[in-house]
C-alpha cells in the first residue's frame, strides 16, 4: 500500500498542529472570533492568506463544569479524536481555508456521546470555512 497516492489522507495530529505558546494562546482569546455550537465553542484567529496546512488546535474543558480529571480528559480525548478525523474538511477544501489559530471548548454540563460532538464539531469547521475568509477581514485590528 502506497501513501504518495493521490487518495492518501493523513489522519495524524502532530505535536506541531497542538497550541501550546502561551503568547499565541493570548493573542487568540484577545482578538479571535468565535461561535457557539452547544455543546463546543469555536475561537479562531484567521491568517493573511489561504492555507492549505493544518490550524494550530486548542482543546479545553471547563473545571467548573467537570469537577473530576478523569472527566475533563475525557472530553479532550473526545474533542482531538473528532477533530482529528475531520480536519481535511479544513486543509483539503477547495482553494485552501485562513484559520491560522484555533480553540475548541467544550461548554456542556453534561457528558455527550462521541457521536454528538463529532457531528458539531463537522459543523463547525464547516462555518469556519465559511466564516473565516481572508478576504471578508473576520477579525479587526485593535
Amino acid at each position: 500500500m502506497d501513501d504518495t497516492t493521490s487518495g492518501a489522507r493523513s489522519y495524524s495530529f502532530s505535536k506541531e498542529e497542538h497550541l501550546c505558546r502561551k503568547k499565541l494562546i493570548d493573542e487568540l482569546f484577545a482578538r479571535g472570533s468565535s461561535f457557539g455550537l452547544y455543546p463546543l465553542r469555536l475561537i479562531w484567529l484567521p491568517v493573511p492568506a489561504a492555507t492549505t496546512a493544518p490550524p494550530q488546535v486548542l482543546v479545553s474543558v471547563s473545571k467548573r463544569n467537570f469537577k473530576r480529571a478523569v472527566d475533563r480528559n475525557y472530553f479532550k480525548r473526545l474533542m482531538r479524536e473528532a477533530y482529528r478525523l475531520n480536519k481535511f474538511r479544513l486543509t483539503e477544501a477547495a482553494g485552501g481555508h485562513s484559520v491560522g489559530l484555533l480553540a475548541i471548548i467544550y461548554t456542556g454540563k453534561e457528558k455527550k456521546p462521541f457521536t454528538l460532538v463529532e457531528k458539531k464539531l463537522i459543523s463547525g469547521l464547516e462555518r469556519l470555512l465559511t466564516d473565516a475568509t481572508p478576504q471578508g477581514g473576520a477579525v479587526s485590528g485593535s
